[in-house]
């Protein structure tokens, strides 16, 4: 049986994975929308296959030719393309982060949950070796309970996106917090398996709402033991590329990764200590994304990356702007709790 899919947004990103899913076995795309005519013209010419300005066109004439739709757009537009899309009855990608309102986050979830169709977020760093080897060791107990992690990501983000969408709040919801940073912030929740429970934060804006520098003080909860964690987000690097690194330590031991190096240490010895393969590029994460969500639509696989991810996600960066606004810790939960409540 062939998966039939739409893809919403194929500049840059979307163009690369409509090549991505052209490739994969079991899938056929149908079509595609996106406002820029450069980006339909290459669609158009690449794959032969229809491309409309407007999501809500190809939706329209090819609605009931879908099973699925991938949604690569600026943040902000996440939630209103989603919910078309699901309410269509045809399964969901969307990109991360998500949405960017916490509401928006629980009606995705919710909606997807009760028309049991496969909602899954962009998140990548599910996909990667070296991640998935950090949390491998982590889960082992070989460093005991984890009770604190420090971690940091740093690039040149605001200097190449000041004049994009990305530093446009209206369409990014915030600066790197909801961009890079929120790679981040879900590599830390993976891969400490841990709940976001309260949040401080100190916060530069490189513009209204628009945050370039975050320092935040987190306590996460793993079975009902808090573990203390440190996160720095900068935005005002010295390189382009992302620079990041991962500091956990547990009852027995710790464990390190950075630049491509995961070192575990019991007892003050190193123990372990693996590179990993620097050959796993942007191309192949993106490819075992795409056809995770295929095969979980298929049912020969779980989604990696469930819509509940993006919710938590979510969850924990709103709470991280209203902690710095209001100058005090913020409980996630009940940004969570807020939100179900306006929903009724």
């Amino acid at each position: 049986m062939q998966l039939r899919i739409g893809i919403v947004g194929v500049g840059g990103l979307g163009y690369l994975q409509a090549k991505t899913f052209s490739g994969i076995d079991g899938v056929s795309m149908v079509g595609a929308a996106d406002v820029s005519a450069e980006a339909r013209r290459l669609f158009e010419e690449e794959f032969g296959l229809p491309a409309y300005d407007h999501y809500r066109e190809l939706l329209a004439e090819h609605g009931a030719d879908l099973d699925a739709v991938s949604i690569v757009t600026p943040h902000t537009l996440h939630h209103e393309q989603a919910m078309a899309c699901l309410r269509r009855d045809l399964h969901v990608l969307v990109e991360k982060p998500m949405v960017t309102d916490v509401g928006q986050a629980v009606e995705l979830v919710e909606t997807a949950d009760e028309r049991d169709l496969v909602l899954q977020v962009g998140y990548q760093r599910h996909f990667d070796p070296a991640f998935r080897e950090l949390r491998r060791v982590l889960r082992s107990g070989r460093i005991g309970d984890i009770h604190a992690v420090n971690c940091h990501l740093g690039q040149d983000w605001i200097e190449i996106h000041r004049d994009t969408w990305r530093a446009n709040p209206a369409l990014s919801g915030g600066g790197q917090l909801y961009d890079t940073g929120s790679h981040l912030i879900d590599a830390l929740l993976w891969t400490t398996e841990a709940e976001p429970d309260r949040v401080s934060a100190e916060i530069e804006y490189a513009a209204p709402r628009v945050d370039v520098n975050c320092a935040l003080s987190l306590r996460l909860l793993k079975d009902g033991r808090p573990i203390t964690a440190g996160v720095t987000v900068s935005g005002d690097g010295v390189a382009v590329a992302p620079s990041e690194g991962y500091f956990y330590w547990g009852t027995e031991g710790r464990v390190s990764y950075v630049d491509e190096r995961i070192t575990v240490s019991e007892k003050g010895a190193v123990t372990y200590r693996t590179e990993v393969a620097d050959d796993v590029g942007f191309q192949t994460l993106n490819r075992e994304k795409l056809a995770n969500f295929a095969d979980s639509i298929e049912g020969t696989a779980e989604p990696a990356v469930p819509g509940e991810v993006g919710l938590r996600v979510t969850a924990l960066t709103e709470a991280i702007y209203r902690a710095d606004e209001a100058g005090t810790r913020t409980s996630v939960q009940s940004v969570i709790d807020e939100a179900v409540a306006a929903r009724g």
